[in-house]
């Protein structure tokens, strides 16, 4: 069983990365921050703020996510509606790191994520994926970058799609998502020993996974 595990924080490219190299090897990505959003978004429904953390408890055991791959890519469900694009709104982002900190929340999703990897090939990425989610996962990599670099890149994306967003505010909210991340109390976002560091600022997306694929070619 090949499981990769790939950590970093927002806008470090790990998605991208993840789901080139899952095409090049054939095997399935699984986006464990559309899970996250799709608890954000289910609180968002329903006027819970996600910063409760009482609050999340309460309505959490109700939620109902499942993933689905429609045409190589993962489709995201929520209650059983396909919220794939809504989880990609801007709004959504801070909605998820708030609610990724709560330890029920990722529990309940853990769960759920390692049942997935357990019966198949694939890649994962996320915040605790080489530390927490698949700690015996054979390859692991910290996916990084600036601030600044992290900032432009989830400009241009979110533009592209047709969002209105303010880059001084979008640096603002990704050094915020950051410090939440890394300094929750279960399950911090952090490199793990054993994973291999990739500062992918002066780096191309084919540098990156030219990089991540010599290295399980060679079974390191």
């Amino acid at each position: 069983m090949i499981n990769i595990a790939l950590d970093g924080p927002a806008g470090s490219g790990k998605s991208t990365i993840a789901k080139a190299i899952s095409k090049e090897l054939n095997i399935l990505y699984l986006d464990t921050g559309a899970m996250y959003r799709a608890c954000g978004l289910y609180a968002y429904n329903l006027g819970v703020d996600t910063k409760d953390e009482q609050a999340v408890n309460n309505i959490i055991d109700g939620v109902k996510i499942s993933v689905k791959y429609v045409g190589g890519a993962q489709r995201t469900y929520l209650d059983g509606v396909d919220v794939s694009e809504k989880i990609r709104e801007n709004h959504i982002s801070m909605m998820a790191s708030n609610i990724s900190a709560h330890q029920k929340v990722r529990e309940k999703l853990v769960e759920l994520q390692r049942e997935i990897a357990s019966g198949t090939d694939c890649v994962l990425d996320g915040r605790d994926i080489g530390t927490h989610v698949l700690p015996n996962a054979r390859y692991k990599f910290y996916v990084t970058a600036s601030l600044e670099e992290r900032a432009k890149r989830r400009f241009l994306e979110l533009t592209m799609k047709g969002q209105v967003v303010d880059a001084d505010a979008l640096k603002k909210e990704i050094a915020e998502r950051d410090y939440n991340d890394s300094h929750r109390k279960f399950a911090p976002l952090r490199q793990a020993d054993d994973a291999i560091l990739l500062d992918t600022s002066n780096m191309s997306v084919d540098e990156v996974v030219n990089f991540v694929l010599e290295h399980i070619n060679k079974g390191e």
